[in-house]
């Protein structure tokens, strides 16, 4: 997983990570930021310094990320602007190289009201193809192909986000929760994304089975995907 700033990975896709760990899978999320300028205003209101910005929202996504049961590493890039730069698409290519994920999850590639969500997305997949070649000059083996799926934006009808994927977290929401609980620069978000995966729930059930208007407690996340799934069967 590859967030731009230290709460995308919770809102996004905190039930995707939760449920790969549930499963006993290795889950890593790498934050290129903190979102120490864009994301925490309530801590530049309060008086805080850049520095100790950046203290509290590690700290607030180190508690977020093992109450998911995810590993979580900072690249500490900046934010607002994201920059992107070769040396980190080179870092992401390393990690890609150490991790060797089964399946990678970013941001959109458009979203007009973020211009680091698509800076982050650019890199991870630049990385990607980078680290599955066999002469780039970076320890470990060449990458496989994994799937890549992008997570729902805040504003996903501005950002050309047609969700192919509903994912039930029902089984690990209240970890979701309990991770989102952990942000409160961004307490806002909270209600937000629970009422959102109640919503996608709601989809979820109607595309999964006869419509049959029953009351049910689904929650669900959406995620796009950017390659054509592999498969033997159609199901």
């Amino acid at each position: 997983m590859i967030s731009a700033h230290a709460g995308d990975f919770v809102w996004r896709a905190g039930g995707a990570i939760a449920l790969a760990a549930h499963r006993g899978d290795r889950a890593k999320v790498v934050c290129l930021s903190y979102g120490e300028r864009g994301e925490s205003a309530k801590a530049w209101r309060a008086g805080h310094t850049l520095d100790e910005i950046k203290t509290i929202r590690r700290e607030e996504a180190e508690h977020a990320a093992a109450a998911l049961g995810a590993e979580i590493e900072f690249l500490d890039a900046g934010d607002y602007p994201l920059v992107e730069t070769p040396e980190l698409v080179d870092r992401l290519v390393r990690v890609y190289r150490d991790s060797e994920p089964d399946v990678v999850l970013t941001h959109p590639l458009a979203d007009p009201y973020n211009g680091d969500h698509p800076a982050a997305a650019r890199m991870a997949l630049q990385a990607r193809v980078l680290a599955q070649a066999a002469g780039y000059d970076a320890p470990g083996e060449p990458l496989g192909a994994p799937p890549v799926f992008f997570f729902e934006p805040h504003q996903p009808e501005q950002c050309d986000f047609k969700p192919d994927v509903l994912l039930d977290i029902t089984p690990v929401f209240e970890a979701k929760r309990k991770a989102m609980e952990c942000l409160p620069a961004q307490r806002h978000m909270w209600d937000y994304y629970t009422d959102l995966a109640v919503r996608r729930g709601v989809q979820l059930k109607r595309n999964a089975g006869p419509n049959l208007g029953l009351p049910h407690d689904t929650r669900a996340e959406a995620f796009m995907r950017l390659y054509p799934q592999v498969t033997d069967t159609l199901a």
